[in-house]
């Protein structure tokens, strides 16, 4: 899934997350707002108001909001046009009493930047934009038209013009940066809600081909030798049995079946138990078998191994586990696309950490995306070249968040790098350079007592 399939989709449905009982709630405590002012300034400071319009107003809403409780379930979501047809009315019904009272000399109207704020938050971009000039323009309008606020002697209760104008300006500058700061907040939450569900399918996915390639060999180990044993057997009945016919066939009969169970293990998809003898295999084989599908791409994939104390450890085993295969994958990938001719992958162990170290000849990393490397939907300005190159890559970066998010699920740490060093053994100078780093019992499987077993190969959990 691309870039602007996440964009569209995130657009299509950003109006869809709110339930209508939420507005209703909101738009109950608008109203007993409302209801409060209106009552204080009344009472409390005897201003006169048009009390008939402003109940009005206040009873539209009222009734609006009964409608819709009584005609719509509980669990009911508003749809993007019932979500801006809302967030309309209540703005429209606030511009509406404010009007009433006193416009931009009222303290109430700062009380407009909660309609565009949430229509920033939960809806599309031109809803947002419709909401925000509908707002402004209202605003603009009630400078110049608007009904006074008048104390119980008559006098008309206004402040200096050049608050007016300050507060337009205020109200204004609101409404752009507020929708602005909303919008961009909502989106960077959204992207990383929707970036890690892409990493959480694709470890789902990767643990369910790590289920499907183990099955036979979990099979056979298990099944392996009682049938062995069973046409073993029927082989030496069908020769005692030459004078029975009839009996030599039923023989023959369970030769073939046990023959037929045989094939069915070699084509038969992951189920059952799962094997322990292939839960962890040697480093570099972990490694080869993450970079296993780049390996015929066109480009040079070397892997090498080698402990950094001089005490010469052994090469470790390594667990394979679904995010460590389905993580280096992603960054051998990456330097698989990018690279020109070569990919250097070095293993190295010592007896507190294992680390990868992944390199290429290509042009490395963006020096401006360096310290976003990791953040998913970054796209970078490329240049008419590099389109030309590889017209197809869009380069949002969710390859490398799903890598970072599973890598360091698993315990190890990340870190990225342009190199500048000539490679040993090669006058190529590298490009990108990403290493991983795991503490050593973060990866490597505990150390059995000699003559311990493994135990029992365990069900799979469905």
């Amino acid at each position: 899934m691309t870039q602007s399939d996440f964009g569209l989709l995130n657009e299509r449905h950003r109006g869809s997350f709110i339930r209508l009982r939420t507005m209703i709630w909101l738009r109950w405590c608008a109203i007993v707002g409302q209801i409060t002012a209106i009552m204080l300034a009344q009472y409390l400071y005897n201003l006169q108001l048009e009390l008939g319009l402003c109940y009005l107003a206040i009873g539209v809403s009222i009734v609006g909001n009964l409608i819709a409780i009584f005609v719509f379930p509980e669990n009911k979501r508003l749809n993007e046009a019932e979500n801006f047809l809302m967030v309309l009315f209540d703005l429209l019904q606030l511009c509406f009493l404010i009007y009433l009272t006193g416009g931009l000399h009222n303290p109430f109207t700062i009380l407009i930047l909660g309609p565009v704020i949430v229509s920033a938050t939960i809806m599309t971009l031109r809803s947002t934009i419709i909401i925000g000039a509908t707002a402004l323009a209202l605003v603009t309008l009630m400078v110049f038209f608007h009904l006074p606020l008048r104390t119980e002697e008559g006098f008309i209760l206004r402040i200096a013009d050049v608050f007016v104008f300050g507060q337009w300006v205020a109200i204004t500058i609101a409404v752009i940066f507020l929708s602005l700061y909303a919008r961009q907040i909502t989106d960077e939450m959204n992207s990383m809600s929707d970036a890690v569900v892409a990493t959480q399918m694709a470890l789902s996915r990767t643990q369910m081909l790590n289920n499907l390639g183990g099955v036979v060999a979990a099979a056979a180990h298990e099944l392996g030798t009682p049938l062995a044993t069973i046409k073993l057997t029927s082989a030496e009945l069908i020769e005692d049995l030459d004078d029975r016919p009839d009996l030599q066939e039923d023989a023959q009969l369970i030769r073939q079946q046990a023959d037929r169970c045989r094939d069915i293990l070699h084509s038969m998809g992951r189920a059952g138990k799962e094997d322990l003898h292939i839960r962890s295999a040697p480093l570099i084989e972990v490694i080869r078998e993450a970079a296993e599908p780049h390996l015929n791409r066109g480009k040079d994939v070397l892997i090498d191994g080698i402990a950094e104390d001089d005490e010469g450890l052994d090469p470790p085993l390594a667990m394979r586990r679904p995010e460590v295969i389905h993580g280096l994958r992603n960054l051998i990938q990456n330097a698989v696309d990018f690279a020109r001719s070569t990919v250097w992958i070095e293993a190295r162990w010592t007896e507190r950490s294992i680390s990868v170290r992944i390199m290429d000849d290509g042009p490395g990393y963006p020096t401006n995306m360096l310290g976003r490397i990791g953040d998913p939907f970054v796209r970078n300005r490329r240049l008419e070249r590099d389109r030309k190159a590889r017209p197809e890559y869009e380069g949002m970066g969710l390859g490398l968040f799903i890598a970072k998010t599973l890598l360091e699920r698993a315990g190890a740490e990340l870190s990225f790098a342009n190199g500048t060093k000539p490679l040993r053994g090669s006058s190529k100078r590298r490009g990108a350079v990403v290493e991983v780093v795991w503490p050593r019992p973060a990866i490597v499987p505990p150390e059995r007592a000699k003559g311990q077993g493994i135990g029992e190969n365990p069900s799979f959990q469905v």
